[in-house]
C-alpha cells in the first residue's frame, strides 16, 4: 500500500511567516471523551501566544492531529507534516503508545512537548515534559491512603499497553512501602465494554483499594459498573487519570469514595486557577467542554513549547535541548521550570464529590505534603 501524506495546510506558506505546530489530541477511542477540551485550551494558549508577539517572530498555528488512532499512522501523519515543512514543533495530550511511536520519527528534527502523565523514563533527544509521573503522583497518593484509610491490598485494573502496565509495575513498590501489596492485575483492551469478569474477581479478592488505569471512556463504563456491582461499599478507587469530563460522564451515583491524583484540578481555589477559568470562559462560553486537567495539559505544553524557542532563539532542536535547563514558563499550574526535560510540579490528591473534585491536599515536587 502506499502512504498517502497529507496534504499542506492552507495557510502553509513559503515566507516563514508562520510557526506550524502540530497539535496531537485524542478525537476519537476512548480518549475522545477530552479531545475538545483539549483543543480548546491548546487554542487558547496559542492565542496567549500571539498576542504577546508570537515566538521569534511569527505567528504560532496549530494544526490538530487525531491523536486517537494507530500510533504508526499518526507517527507517519505528523513525520509527513515534518518533511512538507508545515510544521516546526509538536505538542499534544496522547498515549505513550503514540509517543513512543512519533518521538523516534520527529523529535530529532523538531522540538517534541508531551503533554500527558506517563508511565516516566523517556530520555529521546528532542522530547519535553509537562506531565505527571508515577514517582510524583501515584506514590504519595498511595502511601497517604495507606495512612488514612488503611489500605493494604491493592487491585490493579488497566488498558493493555505500556502505561498501565509499567506504572502497575511501580505501584508494587509503593504499596510495600507502606505495609501492603498488589494482589491482583487485569489489563483489557482499549474500547473495553463487559468489565463483569474484572469486577467478580474484584469481589472475590481481598482487595481494600483498586487502582484504575483506564483511558477515557473506559474509566467511564468501568465507574457505572462498579457502582452497579456493590463495590464501592468495600473498595475505594484512586485513578492517575480522572479528569472533570470523566466525572461527569461516569454520574455521581458512580463516583462514591473515588480520588484523583493529577498536577491540576478544575476545582482549586488559587488565583491562578481562577484566572485560567476567566480566560477559558470568556473565550468560549459557559457552554464550553469542562476544564479538566487532561485539557489544561495542552495549554501547558503550547506555554512550554514556546518557552523553549524563545529561550534557545532558534528551531534547532539541539540548541534547544542545551538551552532548555533556563527556561520557565508561567501558566494555570503556577510558575514552572525544566529540570532533565520534565517539568516538576506540585500534585494534589482529591476525592469525587458528586460531579466535582474536593482537592484533599497536595505534594511538593519531592512527594512531601505541603
Amino acid at each position: 500500500m502506499f502512504r498517502h501524506d497529507p496534504p499542506a495546510p492552507e495557510w502553509f506558506t513559503a515566507d516563514a511567516s508562520v510557526l506550524g505546530v502540530a497539535l496531537v489530541v485524542p478525537m476519537q477511542g476512548p480518549a475522545g471523551i477530552f479531545g475538545p477540551t483539549c483543543e480548546l485550551c491548546a487554542q487558547l494558549a496559542a492565542e496567549e501566544v500571539n498576542r504577546a508577539g508570537g515566538v521569534l517572530g511569527r505567528e504560532l498555528r496549530l494544526l490538530p492531529v487525531d491523536g486517537g488512532g494507530s500510533p504508526r499512522e499518526i507517527a507517519d501523519h505528523v513525520e509527513a507534516l515534518v518533511e512538507l515543512g508545515a510544521v516546526q514543533g509538536v505538542t499534544g495530550w496522547h498515549i505513550s503508545s503514540v509517543r513512543q511511536a512519533l518521538a523516534p520519527r520527529i523529535a530529532h528534527r523538531v522540538p517534541y512537548v508531551y503533554t500527558a502523565l506517563y508511565e516516566g523514563g523517556e530520555h529521546t533527544a528532542g522530547v519535553f515534559l509537562t506531565s505527571e509521573t508515577p514517582r510524583d503522583q501515584l506514590r504519595p497518593a498511595m502511601g497517604l491512603l495507606a495512612h488514612e484509610r488503611a489500605v493494604r491490598r491493592w487491585f490493579v485494573v488497566g488498558n493493555d499497553y505500556v502505561w498501565p502496565r509499567r506504572t502497575a509495575r511501580a505501584a508494587h513498590g509503593y504499596a510495600r512501602e507502606s505495609g501492603g501489596a498488589v494482589d491482583g492485575e487485569v489489563y483489557l483492551p482499549l474500547g473495553t465494554h463487559d468489565f463483569e469478569p474484572v469486577l467478580r474477581r474484584i469481589e472475590r479478592s481481598e482487595a481494600d483499594a483498586v487502582l484504575m488505569l483506564l483511558v477515557g471512556s473506559d474509566a467511564v463504563r468501568f465507574n457505572r459498573a462498579f457502582a452497579a456491582y456493590g463495590l464501592p461499599a468495600r473498595c475505594l478507587r484512586l485513578s492517575t487519570l480522572m479528569d472533570e469530563n470523566m466525572l461527569m460522564a461516569s454520574g455521581p451515583s458512580a463516583t462514591e469514595d473515588l480520588y484523583s491524583t493529577a498536577g491540576f484540578f478544575a476545582s482549586l481555589a488559587n488565583q491562578d486557577t481562577l484566572d485560567f477559568h476567566g480566560q477559558y470562559a470568556g473565550r468560549y462560553g459557559v457552554e464550553a467542554p469542562a476544564l479538566g486537567s487532561l485539557g489544561e495539559s495542552c495549554y501547558e505544553g503550547v506555554l512550554l513549547l514556546a518557552a523553549l524557542l524563545r529561550g534557545a532563539g532558534t528551531l534547532d532542536v539541539t540548541a534547544i535541548g542545551a538551552a532548555a535547563g533556563t527556561v520557565s514558563y508561567e501558566g494555570p499550574r503556577g510558575l514552572m521550570h525544566l529540570r532533565g526535560r520534565h517539568v516538576r510540579q506540585r500534585i494534589y490528591l482529591a476525592r469525587a464529590d458528586g460531579l466535582d473534585f474536593d482537592v484533599l491536599t497536595e505534594f511538593d515536587p519531592h512527594g512531601s505534603r505541603s
